[in-house]
């Protein structure tokens, strides 16, 4: 029987990993460590494979249906580590025959000329910063090996993360959910009024299932079907509508401050080449994927609700 490799076990490759064995699939999961980074789940077996080797990750993913490439190095480590991580992926998925589905999201778009445009897969890939180009090359290199025959590979691309499961790199998860379930006023990046698209996590999970498994996905990317967007201020205003804490007051924080942190944060000082996604509207449209593919978005209010109340258990309150 094959399996599923599911590379990562971040909130993604978590998601995924438990999606995929609920199914009834059989599901191994690849990381440097080989222990599960959340609660264990029946069904998934776990690998420990450092993803950047390709002889080690071809070795994982022989008799493999599909890979799903949920794995990515720390942000200030990008530019360094994403290429071998992605040729990685691609010489297993070639050895393994394994369609290749990675997980990408919409930084190799880049700033746009028009942010009032809603984003759409046919726009090139026109990043200028590096972390935007190493994750635009990465998807390239696949592509080309698609196009040529040698592996079958597609790319679903996500907004920032929302939901139960995402916590450190979420802009609507420990830096708002914890003070906001106490009625604490909220620190956001950006302009808090400015449309936003949140891609909710239980369906990037169920995106990378589908594309899988249906070859009419394969040899493109695809964005992952994603509510309305709405501005941080208004998603704040349900989340503490639902924990009954409303009204909390939402402040950005100041520019200078966030470069002041950055001589002492690393993650802050690689925030400021995406800062422009919350500066400005940041909108993506997922009518393609939603026109030819069966995944929908949940809806918003289920959203939140599932949220609200992942943080409450998550916190004891």
């Amino acid at each position: 029987m094959s399996f599923h490799l599911v590379v990562g076990h971040g909130p993604a490759g978590a998601a995924t990993a438990r999606l995929l064995a609920g199914q009834g699939q059989e599901v191994r999961v690849a990381t440097r460590s080989g222990a599960p980074a959340h609660q264990p789940v029946e069904g998934v077996e776990h690998l420990a494979v450092d993803a950047s080797d390709p002889a080690a990750l071809a070795l994982a993913a022989r008799g493999a249906a599909a890979i799903h490439g949920c794995a990515a190095p720390p942000l200030p480590q990008w530019t360094t580590h994403w290429p071998a991580l992605a040729s990685s992926l691609c010489a297993a998925a070639e050895e393994s025959g394994a369609v290749l589905v990675m997980l990408g999201n919409l930084y190799g778009y880049g700033p746009q000329a028009d942010p009032s445009r809603p984003m759409t897969e046919d726009l090139p890939l026109a990043a200028t910063g590096p972390k935007g180009r190493v994750r635009a090359a990465a998807w390239e290199q696949a592509r080309v090996l698609h196009q040529a025959g040698r592996i079958r590979a597609v790319e679903v691309r996500a907004s920032d993360f929302f939901g139960p499961g995402v916590t450190d790199g979420g802009h609507l998860a420990s830096r708002v959910l914890p003070g906001l379930l106490k009625g604490r006023s909220v620190a956001v990046l950006g302009d808090p009024d400015a449309p936003h698209s949140w891609t909710y996590l239980p369906d990037v999970a169920r995106a990378l299932a589908e594309v899988a498994g249906d070859e009419r996905a394969w040899g493109r990317a695809w964005h992952v079907p994603t509510a309305p967007a709405i501005p941080v201020r208004a998603m704040v205003e349900r989340l503490a509508a639902e924990a009954g804490t409303a009204p909390v007051t939402v402040r950005r924080l100041p520019p200078a401050l966030l470069a002041a942190a950055g001589l002492f944060s690393p993650l802050l000082r690689e925030l400021r080449e995406t800062r422009y996604q919350f500066d400005r509207p940041f909108v993506m449209d997922s009518t393609a994927y939603e026109t030819a593919l069966a995944v929908r978005a949940t809806p918003l209010d289920e959203q939140v609700t599932a949220t609200v109340a992942w943080w409450r258990e998550r916190l004891g309150s």
